[in-house]
This record gives structure tokens, sequence and C-alpha cells, in this order.
């Protein structure tokens, strides 16, 4: 099927995860300049896999629930401009004995052609889509997404996975099979029961993951978002945030809850989704046996899940490849920012350039101890540092730092976004005092990161303040009372000298030593 392309070149795609327990669809934009952009992202429970794990056949009903609700999301994304559906089924539809049958349902009801994806091949997209989670620092990763009839894993780090599995451990499948789902609490015994049969399952898959040195595990289902919702709303008293994660000391006492309650009184807990409410322990079991046996201590969940990973693995086959199978995940999520706001790119990269060569001339003079990481938080900031301008002139350093701090920049965590967004801010404008308001999530180290490395961006874009990419090298050396910049270009950069000039007593200031300028 040919894609819609409209008069400037872009596209409208829809992808449709037809799962066990609902029908998700994400729909964006995908534009000529490699950046794409959400348009709208919808779940309708169906429940289509409540009869799969009982007597293996998709029942009519669940049948027309599920039709009804594809219609309805086909019709969105056509109406938003979409001529091309990416459509996968899984747990549910990969075991229903009548697969065909619902397949030819669908087709002739809606006109897709829906592809049904192997468990691995489930994972692969899982660990896709949400890869960029990943810590650096904290070393290879454990995903993990809880379906309605089927749990994936897989263990990697931001660029590759070294392992996939997929198990069929549920949320519904374990409700159905052990009367979870039932009106009264839950017994311990007969929840003991269910960590038992998921042990005895999962053991093969024990065993392989803790061939690997793991550090961090992510989760990406409904299930698992849910509890880190109900925790945080029981516990603390509050929504949850998007950086927050769920400890296993806490999770099992949030379960104890749950266990304890009827199926009416668990309708009530404080964050959770109603619709889950009779399988969220069929779930919960999951979570908590994987995290018992692999001595996991904490999770962080996210939104994104194999629609992302569908996406990204739809622009890696596409024209724009290059950018998603050789740009690291940081760098693509900055140059999506960057180009959905315009930036001036040419800019940017030149003073990128400036300030990391200036970064780098310092730490040799023993200026500064900082490393890679930070370095590269600085590169970062010169290619986003330009972004406030898309909403106005006036204020742009503000406007940078609000779209900075406000944007999903994918591979980075809270800390490093504020990193950014600050250097961006004080780029122009002001002077990064340990008590500014822009200042005010960042630790001390992280404030003192702001200090230093705002010195080379301000030197760096006052270099390129005519954006003409005269400079082509700018490092500091030792002079004899203080350091020097010394500058190599070609024309006349007297425009840009004066704005570093006009900065010097700032950029002193912020590296505790005398600057000239050779």
């Amino acid at each position: 099927m040919l894609p819609s392309v409209d008069a400037q070149g872009s596209r409208v795609v829809a992808f449709l995860d037809i799962g066990s327990n609902s029908v998700r669809l994400l729909l964006v934009r995908i534009n000529p300049n490699q950046t794409y952009t959400v348009l709208a992202e919808q779940r309708e429970v169906v429940r289509l896999g409540e009869t799969v794990f009982v007597d293996g056949r998709i029942h009519p009903a669940a049948i027309r629930r599920t039709v009804e609700a594809v219609q309805e999301l086909v019709s969105l994304a056509r109406a938003r401009g979409a001529n091309e559906i990416v459509a996968v089924a899984t747990s549910a539809t990969r075991e229903a004995q009548n697969q065909a049958e619902f397949l030819r349902t669908l087709n002739r009801e809606t006109g897709l052609d829906v592809r049904v994806i192997s468990g691995k091949e489930e994972a692969r997209l899982i660990y896709l889509g949400t890869s960029h989670m990943v810590r650096k620092e904290d070393g290879q990763a454990v995903f993990m997404d809880i379906g309605g009839g089927s749990t994936e894993l897989a263990v990697g780090d931001q660029i590759r996975y070294a392992y996939l599995d997929s198990l069929r451990l549920g949320a519904i499948r374990l409700s159905v099979q052990f009367h979870l789902n039932r009106e009264g609490p839950v017994a311990k015994k007969q929840y003991d029961a269910v960590r038992d049969f998921i042990r005895n399952t999962a053991a093969p898959t024990f065993k392989r993951v803790q061939r690997y040195s793991v550090g961090q595990f992510i989760g990406s289902s409904g299930t698992i978002e849910n509890l880190a919702d109900i925790l945080y709303r029981v516990r603390y008293d509050r929504r949850r945030e998007r950086s927050d994660a769920v400890r296993y000391s806490e999770l099992t006492k949030i379960i104890d809850l749950l266990r304890s309650t009827s199926l009416e009184e668990r309708r009530t807990i404080p964050g959770i989704d109603p619709d889950r409410a009779d399988i969220i322990l069929g779930g919960a079991a999951i979570l908590d046996v994987f995290m018992d046996e692999l001595n996991l201590h904490e999770i962080r969940p996210t939104d994104r899940g194999m629609r992302d990973g569908l996406l990204l693995d739809y622009l890696a086959n596409s024209e724009h490849a290059a950018l998603y199978l050789r740009v690291p995940i940081r760098d693509r999520s900055v140059l999506q920012l960057a180009r959905s706001c315009g930036s001036d790119e040419a800019h940017t990269h030149v003073v990128g350039r400036l300030a990391t060569e200036l970064f780098d001339s310092a730490r040799k003079l023993g200026v500064h101890r900082y490393g890679d990481e930070e370095r590269d938080l600085l590169r970062y900031a010169a290619l986003l540092h330009d972004v406030g301008s898309f909403l106005s002139y006036d204020n742009e350093h503000e406007h940078a730092w609000y779209l900075i701090s406000s944007a999903d920049l994918l591979g980075f965590n809270r800390t490093e976004i504020g990193i950014i967004a600050a250097i961006a801010f004080f780029s122009r404008r002001s002077v990064p005092r340990r008590g500014h308001p822009k200042l005010a999530g960042l630790d001390e180290n992280s404030k003192k990161v702001v200090q230093t490395l705002t010195a080379f961006m301000r030197i760096a874009d006052n270099l390129d303040r005519s954006r003409r990419g005269l400079v082509s090298h700018a490092r500091l050396r030792d002079g004899p009372d203080g350091l020097a910049l010394r500058i190599k270009a070609q024309g006349d950069i007297a425009t840009d000298l004066w704005g570093v000039r006009h900065d010097h007593q700032v950029i002193e200031k912020l590296l505790g030593r005398r600057v000239n300028v050779e």
C-alpha cells in the first residue's frame, strides 16, 4: 500500500498493536527532515484472550469487540490522513485455534492485513521501543513487558540486545487459570500457588538471564505502569512522575493490599485502572517473582512499548534508515527536537564543535576534571541552544529552557535533561548562580557542571555570533597572566570577537581564571 504524502512531503502512518487485553494505536506524521510527530495515541480494551487461554479459541463476542475497536481506530487514523497502517497481533492470536477465521474477519471488516508475530519478534520490538531508557552508567538492562497472554524479556544496552525471550505467562492467562478474577479477596495460599507456577515455568529463563551482568530493570507494560501508579497514590499520595521507580520492597506491600481486597474494593483503590482490577494480580505475580528470582531491587516503568518499536523498525527500513540505524538514540532524540523547532543546524554544529574543542583544551590544562559524559552534554546543549527561537526571538533562552525541559528526550535521565536545558538557558544571558531558579532541580555537583560548561558555550556561541562559520578552531592555552584564547579563522570576525570580549567577565567568573583573547 503506498503511503499518503502531503504537499510538504510528509506522510501519516498508523501502527496498531492487537494484544490479548487491548488494541493500541500510535499515529505519527513522518517528516521529510527525518523527524516525526506523534498525532494520536489511543487504547481500547477488548479482552481478546479471555477465552483463548481457557479453551484455545477466540469466542465470537471477543472477535466482535476487537473488530469494532479496530474499525474505530482505523477510522480515526484515516480521518487524520493515514493511508498506511502497520498492524500486528500477538499472544492471543498466535495461540488461537481459529486464528485464520479471526484474521479473515478483520480483513473483511477493516481492510487490514494483520501480521501475527512470534514471541521473540514481539520481544525485539519492545526492546527497540524502550532501549532509550537505558542509563549508560548502569550497564546492561533487563527489559520486561507483561501482556495479557505472554511476558516478553530482553537483555541489552542502548545499542543492541544480547538476549530475547517470550514466556506463556500473562495477566489474563494467570488470572483465568488461577481464578484471581473472582469477586472475593485472594488468599495468600492461592497467590503463592501462582508464584510457584511462574517460578517453575520461568526457571530456564532465570538461568539464562543470570548469565548476564545487568544493572537496571525496565518495564513497559500497562500492568507495570498501573502498579506504579497505585504505589505512588497509595504510599505517597501523589501522581507518579516519569522518573519514578518502583522498589521491590514497596511492590510486595501493594500486592498484599490488592490481594486483601474484594474485586469491587480493588476497583476503588487510588491509582488503579478499573479495567485492570480483575487481572492485575496475575500480572503483579509475574513481576513479583522475576524481581525476587533475579534479585532486581527496583524497576523503572515507561509508557513506551511495542508500538514505538514498530515505528522505529519502520523508520529503520525506510529512506531514513541511515539516521535510525547508525545514529545513537541520544543523538537521534536531540536531532528530532532541533529539527522539529527549525533550529539553525549549521550554526549549532559550529557551536558544538568549538565548545567541545574548548572543553578538551581546558581539561588538558587542568581547568576542570570532567570527562566524556559532561563533554557529550555540552555538545547536546550546543545543538539545542537555538530551539527557543522557534517560539520567539524575544526571550529565546527562556523558551529554549522550557522546550528542552519539557521534551521527552530519549536516552537521557531527568538530571541530564536539566543540565542541557540550563546550559542552553545560560548560553545567552544571566549567570548560573547556585540559587538561580533554573538550577532548582539539580544537585550541587550538577550545578557546578552547568557553571563550567556554560563558560565554553558562551565563548563558542559568541565565536559564531555572525552565523557565518568563520572560526574553524578555538582552544585555551596557558598565558602569562591566566588563560589565552587562541582562535583560527578565515575572514572578518570582529563581530564574533566583540561578543567574546563583551562576555569576558562572566566567562572568567565561571572558569575562575583570567581569559585573554589572542
